[in-house]
């Protein structure tokens, strides 16, 4: 029998570290962190009200996704993506999320629903507050979490990525017209068509709602670019 250890016990809690990656990741979708700017550990860190140490290892990890890239001794910046690179993004979210999603209808219980009715609910709310990193993280977990009832962390991981790697620069006029709570409603009513069991609706709606991303989220038209 192993002999036991004398080890101190270890609350269960985010990490700041994973807690700055995660507002990172929102800041860098929102647009407000943009291509070609120098952002340093400690500069963000005094943002945060954190030591620059978590700062510098979780946008280490933003660089091993590809999302930044380091400047010596200045710190790091934001890697740029090309339209091409964004539209090719979308037409593989569109690929993955819509027809997952509609699978939803087939496994979603009522008790899947009730959970991720509040969340939907907050997205409303942050949206109503304009407060564009929490609409950003918010809207990330709930489509998430609605993924993760498929039961394959691979599919679920896969789309944390594409999302990751997404643009939305024209989120701040959408905030200021209200347009923003329009979309934010649209999380709502994707659960409502799924405990209706609308196939066709429900596709049409995340059709829609995908769309926003190189759409007016993006600040152009909603039409996506012909190859």
């Amino acid at each position: 029998m192993t002999e036991s250890l004398d080890l101190p016990f270890l609350e269960e809690r985010p990490s700041v570290r994973g807690r700055v990656a995660h507002a990172l990741r929102a800041a860098l979708v929102a647009g407000q962190m943009r291509p070609g700017e120098v952002y340093s550990a400690p500069t963000l860190a005094a943002q945060f009200g954190v030591s620059p140490t978590p700062v510098r290892e979780a946008m280490l990890d933003l660089v091993k996704e590809g999302l930044v890239e380091t400047v010596r001794n200045k710190g790091f910046r934001v890697t740029e993506l090309s339209d091409q690179e964004l539209d090719n993004i979308t037409e593989i979210r569109q690929l993955i999320e819509v027809p997952a999603t509609v699978k939803a209808i087939d496994i979603a219980t009522a008790d899947d629903l009730a959970r991720l009715r509040p969340m939907a609910q907050r997205i409303v709310d942050v949206a109503q507050e304009r407060d564009l990193i929490a609409y950003i993280e918010h809207d990330r977990r709930f489509h998430l979490e609605l993924l993760s009832l498929m039961g394959n962390a691979h599919l679920v991981s896969l789309v944390g990525e594409l999302r990751a790697r997404s643009r939305l620069f024209g989120l701040t006029r959408l905030a200021e017209s209200g347009e923003l709570g329009t979309s934010a409603l649209e999380h709502i009513q994707m659960l409502d068509l799924i405990a209706a069991k609308d196939r066709s609706g429900l596709e049409r709606l995340m059709k829609a709602h995908i769309g926003h991303v190189r759409g007016s989220w993006a600040g152009r038209d909603e039409e996506p670019r012909r190859r």
